[in-house]
């Protein structure tokens, strides 16, 4: 009882002290960690929920929220990087076709923090009821076959497509289009083409969806009667020059249209026609030539009357085993070198004829010794081959030795009459 009277005496005092108390709790709090009025750094989108599904927002507007906030230091960092810390929606139930400013509603989630201002408060919404609508497909058909060819109907798979779309835009549809370019097109065309969705002045409607996604279009392309396509055959005569044969021949076109007034006579063609002969007599390289063709009485044909023939010739290639002697260049003054061994074997391969005709001199088997000084080497010799189209297969052996020494007096050997005799050097032995 004491106890009871004694708080009932000093309660006054107690709750003063208490909240003497309270106040510098919250002024501690404060000073530490004040609070600080800013924009929020990040944009935040703005949500849309309660939709009818056959309705559909019109137009691409800005869908963000500028957001100024007050709270304490430490809560900006999580405000600025977290996404879900702030959320931003605008509730479109019960909701009809037509355009109404919908308020724009805030959620933040960390504590302590009071939303000062945002921009915007209302969001314009123009929404429109989507509709479904079927529209025949349209084939525009551009150039025209070469002569003696005729464009039959084209087919379109499908005929029709299904529209899908807000009602404002799909009232603007006039012409659901494909287009088929056939010029020069010899033969049936097959392509699949995307519908474009046009309005009144041609140009293309956005925004709208289009069943099926692409539209199959055939084109048959066939020859009139009297016309007949035919590969061109080339014809030749002669023999290439030799040691070259013949590797190919081509005709451009590989194929041409003739005609004739008399249906009969292209249809009693072998499926092909001739050219005129092509001499290849003595022929060493690649040419190419204009020619004729041979055509029956009565049948022309439509176009150039001439063909490109290319024909193609190569040398026949061969292999070609030759010894030859090391030749040493490079050699400082007063030295001298042996070669072990002093002859090796080079088997070349190449174009035959350039094979029989080498000489002594068109191939060397060289190793430079400059810079060398006195001593054993291995050595790999350097093949020099004079004709372009020559080339080395192998050597044996594949390394020489040679020993570098300082060079003997020079002894001077005369014949009766005086006379110094050279020493000989080996001559390169060719082995066909």
């Amino acid at each position: 009882m004491k106890i009871l009277r004694w708080v009932a005496k000093n309660i006054g005092t107690l709750l003063t002290a208490f909240i003497l108390a309270v106040i510098v709790w919250v002024s501690a709090v404060i000073a530490s960690d004040p609070n600080e009025t800013l924009p929020l750094e990040r944009s935040v989108q703005i949500e849309i929920i309660g939709q009818d599904p056959n309705l559909q927002i019109m137009g691409d507007g800005s869908r963000d929220i500028t957001l100024v906030l007050r709270a304490p230091t430490s809560v900006w960092t999580t405000l600025n990087n977290d996404p879900q810390s702030v959320r931003a929606w605008v509730d479109l139930s019960n909701l009809g076709p037509g355009v109404h400013d919908v308020p724009v509603q805030v959620q933040i989630t960390p504590h302590l923090v009071r939303l000062v201002s945002q921009d915007p408060e209302f969001l314009s919404i123009s929404l429109d009821t989507i509709i479904i609508q079927v529209f025949p497909v349209n084939l525009i058909v551009k150039g025209d076959p070469p002569v003696g060819y005729q464009a039959q109907t084209p087919l379109l798979d499908p005929s029709e497509v299904t529209v899908t779309g807000p009602e404002s835009l799909v009232s603007l549809v006039k012409e659901v289009r494909v287009t088929m370019d056939i010029t020069n097109a010899n033969q049936i065309l097959v392509k699949d083409e995307t519908p474009l969705i046009l309005d009144a002045e041609g140009r293309v409607i956005s925004g709208l969806t289009v069943t099926p996604g692409s539209v199959s279009i055939t084109q048959p392309i066939t020859l009139l009667g009297g016309y007949r396509y035919v590969i061109v055959r080339a014809i030749s005569a002669g023999q290439v020059a030799s040691g070259y044969r013949l590797t190919n021949i081509f005709v451009s076109p590989v194929g041409v249209v003739v005609f004739s007034s008399d249906p009969q006579l292209v249809n009693n063609l072998p499926g092909y026609v001739e050219t005129q002969s092509i001499d290849l007599t003595g022929k060493e390289d690649d040419f190419e030539t204009l020619v004729d063709l041979n055509l029956p009485a009565g049948i022309s044909i439509v176009g150039d009357p001439k063909v490109l023939v290319q024909v193609s010739i190569a040398a026949i290639e061969s292999n070609l085993a030759i010894s030859l002697p090391v030749e040493v260049i490079g050699l400082a003054p007063g030295l001298a070198a042996s070669v072990t061994p002093d002859i090796v074997d080079v088997i070349l391969s190449g174009p035959v004829p350039i094979l029989n005709t080498l000489g002594p001199t068109d191939v060397r088997a060289v190793v430079d010794l400059s810079g060398y000084e006195i001593g054993t080497y291995q050595l790999i010799p350097n093949v020099n081959i004079l004709p372009e189209r020559v080339q080395k297969v192998s050597m044996l052996p594949a390394t020489i030795e040679i020993t570098i020494t300082i060079a003997p007096t020079p002894m001077r050997t005369g014949t009766p009459n005086g006379n110094v005799t050279p020493a000989r050097t080996p001559k390169p032995t060719i082995n066909p």
